[in-house]
């Protein structure tokens, strides 16, 4: 029997998502924090990593943010796929947060800084409000660009694929989020997700990459759906 997705998540499929995914998505809508995801290209003295001048600079205005209403979750730099000279940073914050464009702003004038493109998240299904990421392992962080109106079903696939990946592999999904949609995006019917993803180590991941597991089989009806798609690995500095 051949299963229509789009009435199964609005059926069935959608009550037995329910626990998973429709607390953390209402969350995501007001209830709890927002996201800043800063790709940044640094600049630094000679003979200092250009992750640690900004890093540096970032720690001494902690302070500042938390009285902001925000918490940096950590800063990724590279490891496949980025420029030695660039990095992620990401910030969480309350619902209320009231000084959240002031310190966006600072992050993103600090000396270390070059050039820089902020991305506004949301959750979908991940993280809840008093997620974290775990630190050691390297983060693998992967853009899809899909339909606009594939989202649901876009999370749903990674939900279902989350179970088995997660129990058969050395991984953790951090978070699944959504990016506030660009004049751009909405012109060309798009929404981008940005998925972060903690593997043990490289060999963890070329290892799930494995087409015969039941996570595959349900990535593989996500890529269908997926119009582009890229991927970094980084490692994380918690600040």
């Amino acid at each position: 029997m051949t299963v229509d997705r789009r009435r199964w998540l609005a059926g069935a499929g959608a009550a037995a998502l329910a626990p998973a995914l429709i607390p953390n998505m209402a969350k995501a809508a007001g209830a709890t924090r927002m996201y800043d995801y800063l790709f940044l290209d640094l600049e630094a003295p000679a003979g200092t990593p250009p992750s640690k001048a900004y890093a540096d600079q970032v720690r001494a205005r902690a302070a500042g943010i938390a009285a902001a209403g925000g918490e940096v979750l950590g800063l990724f730099t590279p490891q496949l796929g980025w420029h030695a000279r660039q990095a992620a940073l990401l910030v969480g914050w309350k619902p209320d947060a009231p000084g959240r464009e002031e310190e966006i702003d600072a992050l993103q004038k600090l000396g270390a800084v070059g050039k820089v493109e902020r991305h506004r998240l949301a959750a979908t299904a991940r993280p809840a409000a008093t997620d974290r990421p775990k630190p050691g392992g390297i983060y693998v962080h992967r853009w899809f660009v899909i339909g606009a109106e594939d989202q649901a079903e876009v999370v749903a696939l990674s939900v279902e694929g989350w179970r088995d990946f997660e129990a058969r592999f050395d991984t953790n999904i951090f978070g699944l989020f959504a990016a506030e949609r660009s004049a751009a995006d909405k012109a060309a019917g798009v929404t981008r997700l940005l998925l972060t993803t903690r593997y043990k180590d490289h060999g963890v991941w070329e290892t799930s990459r494995d087409p015969s597991t039941a996570a595959m089989a349900a990535f593989a009806r996500r890529q269908k759906l997926t119009r582009d798609t890229w991927a970094a690995s980084t490692l994380l500095t918690v600040l």
